[in-house]
């Protein structure tokens, strides 16, 4: 409830600061930022379900919602958190400005909303600033998430041979993390060549022989981890090793220029710089470096003409490339302290340095085979 009131309470400000009677909020995201984690995620291939959680400028919380949900969004989903409930017919949640309708009649005309709406004034930006900031309670689930993920995608990466394809690996990954209560959201490999050609290797058929990357996205309590690990034989680690090396600078750097005031902008600019320390000058431009999680998996991109701020609590999923390589874990700066939250126990890692820290970042396991 402490979590709850806390948040209730940005969005009560960026109401009254916006001059809006009340906010709606439909998407998973911001209804599990709200929450605490909550989801009324039944169809996974939509962003938005059909219930809206209203609140209004004077504090009130109300759940709105067709009868179809209501039920289980206050026995299970919403239970304990006093959330005021408008139910209505699911025929007339067919119309979507019904609920909004329903919305103004308990707070008013002029409501902001996080998704297209109709007749609300569309405020998403404003309410991922309100919730960038981490609380205590988030804090503490995003370092067991990540403990989870990067244990579970090690255990699966251990286990793989030459002659795998790209999907079986795929196919493991995604039942592991369902094994540690997440749901993976993001799950890339790339084998060989393929790793070389794409950026984002979505699995195929293919069969690994000497080197396969692994990217995973990990969501539970609506937090989102980012992990990459590479896996190869004797042979390939060698062809890679040392590219990941410098890869792993391009990291630190990131890392190191992660504090609290800075730019996306500026984070792009050491990125840049870093890739020509390396030797490797325009890398940054065949692949985005990542960014701030949290309620998705890229709260926001470090990109040249980006203005958003680094905030004093905010976990980072950096996710540097070079042609054939990456390395990528999620990181929080809890004031003014780096702190890994996706290590693999017993990966071997390549030591850096950002503020002061000494940090693994991921290497590539050479198999013995």
């Amino acid at each position: 409830m402490r979590e709850l009131e806390e948040k209730q309470e940005r969005l009560v400000r960026a109401a009254n600061e916006s001059g809006l009677d009340g906010i709606l909020l439909a998407t998973h995201h911001n209804i599990a930022w709200l929450t605490g984690g909550r989801s009324n995620r039944v169809d996974a291939s939509r962003e938005a379900g059909t219930a809206r959680l209203l609140v209004t400028k004077d504090g009130r919380r109300v759940v709105l919602g067709n009868a179809i949900e209501m039920p289980r969004l206050l026995d299970e989903v919403l239970a304990g958190l006093d959330f005021h409930p408008v139910e209505y017919a699911w025929t007339d949640d067919q119309d979507p400005a019904f609920a909004v309708a329903a919305a103004r009649k308990l707070a008013g005309n002029n409501l902001g909303a996080d998704w297209p709406l109709p007749g609300t004034v569309p405020l998403e930006p404003r309410i991922a600033r309100a919730r960038a900031l981490l609380t205590k309670a988030e804090i503490d689930r995003y370092r067991a998430l990540g403990a989870d993920a990067g244990r579970a995608v090690g255990d699966v990466c251990r286990a793989l041979v030459p002659g795998q394809t790209e999907r079986e690996i795929a196919r493991s990954i995604a039942h592991t993390i369902r094994g540690v209560k997440a749901r993976a959201i993001v799950t890339l490999v790339g084998s060989d060549e393929r790793i070389s050609r794409y950026r984002h290797p979505v699995a195929t058929d293919a069969t690994w022989r000497d080197v396969v990357l692994v990217a995973v996205g990990a969501e539970r309590d609506g937090l989102i981890v980012s992990l990459s690990r590479i896996v190869a034989t004797a042979a390939g680690a060698a062809g890679i090793e040392a590219a990941t090396v410098k890869t792993a600078s391009v990291f630190a750097r990131l890392l190191d220029s992660t504090h609290g005031g800075t730019s996306g902008s500026q984070l792009f600019e050491a990125a840049a710089a870093a890739y020509r320390d390396a030797g490797f000058p325009g890398e940054e431009r065949l692949h985005h470096q990542g960014g701030p999680a949290g309620y998705r998996s890229r709260e926001w991109i470090a990109h040249p003409r980006s203005q958003e701020m680094v905030q004093a609590r905010q976990a980072f999923a950096w996710n540097p490339t070079i042609t054939g390589t990456k390395v990528e874990d999620t990181v929080l700066l809890v004031d003014g302290q780096l702190e890994p939250i996706t290590p693999t126990p017993e990966w071997p890692a390549i030591r850096v340095e950002a503020q002061g820290q000494g940090i693994d970042a991921p290497g590539v396991l050479a198999l013995e085979l």
